[in-house]
């Protein structure tokens, strides 16, 4: 099991060229972050991976903080899409 990027930006861009808005790195982090936690089911001494899955955790928090800031309709969109929050 991998991740594709490709479909997600694609589903989450806000203009055609878009790659970098907060909405989309918040929709790839989600994914990566979904790949990692079924990684370490099958692999639970993993720790650096884990720190990693940690650092993704964080960043993710702050770009949410700062669409929550910045873009409240944005904000709800991307959190009822990737199921967070809840």
């Amino acid at each position: 099991m991998s991740f594709e990027k490709a479909p997600t930006i694609t589903k989450y861009k806000t203009h055609e060229t878009d790659t970098g808005s907060p909405q989309v790195q918040i929709a790839v982090l989600t994914e990566r972050i979904n790949y990692l936690r079924s990684h370490f089911d099958k692999n639970p001494k993993d720790h650096h991976g884990r720190r990693g899955l940690l650092k993704m955790v964080g960043r993710r928090k702050r770009l949410l903080e700062y669409l929550r800031g910045s873009n409240v309709e944005g904000y709800r969109k991307v959190i009822g899409e990737l199921g967070l929050r809840h």
